[in-house]
């Protein structure tokens, strides 16, 4: 029978030698099947839903500007990957205008889960509306924000924690490992779990020594910590300098990947 490490492991295999086509208006669709078995209502945990910018404006501070990808774009990808489940991420190009999340939300269904970025001027009713249509977390977007500064990242940590303590979400954090570093205590500590995005963007050229990566490794070890082992910045051409800093964290727990 099929382990949860089985699969990790197949799937890394897989992402390193699978192709994906670029320079298209459209989002980017796999080329190569899938050779592995995928289990039963696998979940795709961290996507982007980008609509037109008409309807979805972006973010005038955002520091990045990407192709749409649309629902249905999202739903063919994920029936050729054989996923069931989705977790879509409110992407900073939005700041925490969350509508496109919700957009793609509805338009997957039940299947579907959310996590929203919001600021101390959110109000209460719009996270308890957000919850009934499926969000069940927030996300710090510290590296594309600018925030490196461990002191701000604390305290933005903290209120985040305060902010969704009492409804039984999650705190997922896209940030770096000297920020991992500095935080490691309240993420030991905190009464909910914390997701950190992106290998909490190691670098990959780095490997496992790189400074902070082991702090990493110890909160999932730990089960304090959760990580997305996907890559940030769109296709690659090459994923296996990837696979060592996944496979650690894999060995780590694979409960927590």
């Amino acid at each position: 029978m099929l382990t949860r490490r089985d699969v990790l492991i197949g799937a890394i295999a897989a992402g390193a030698t699978m192709h994906l086509r670029t320079g298209f208006a459209k989002a980017s669709q796999p080329a190569t099947p899938v050779n592995f078995d995928v289990p039963a209502g696998a979940c795709d945990c961290h996507t982007h839903i980008h609509g037109d910018p008409e309807k979805f404006p972006f973010f005038s501070g955002r520091v990045y500007t990407p192709e749409t990808a649309v629902p249905e774009e999202m739903a063919a990808l994920h029936r050729a990957l054989r996923l069931q489940r989705v977790v879509i991420v409110t992407p900073s190009v939005y700041g925490t205008d969350n509508s496109a999340t919700l957009w793609g939300m509805a338009a997957r269904g039940a299947d579907a889960r959310g996590v929203a970025v919001i600021d101390d001027k959110t109000r209460e009713s719009e996270l308890d509306a957000m919850g009934r249509e499926g969000v069940c977390g927030i996300r710090l977007n510290l590296s594309t924000g600018g925030t490196n500064d461990p002191a701000l990242g604390r305290q933005r940590l903290q209120r985040a924690i305060e902010r969704v303590k009492s409804r039984n979400w999650h705190v997922q954090m896209n940030t770096n490992l000297a920020m991992v570093a500095a935080i490691r205590d309240l993420v030991a500590a905190s009464p909910v779990p914390v997701v950190f995005d992106h290998f909490a963007n190691a670098r990959e050229e780095l490997g496992v020594q790189q400074p902070g990566f082991a702090d990493l490794v110890d909160l999932v070890r730990s089960g304090k910590a959760y990580v997305k082992i996907s890559v940030t910045a769109g296709p690659r051409a090459d994923y296996a300098p990837f696979a060592p800093l996944a496979r650690m964290l894999i060995a780590a727990n694979p409960e927590r990947i």
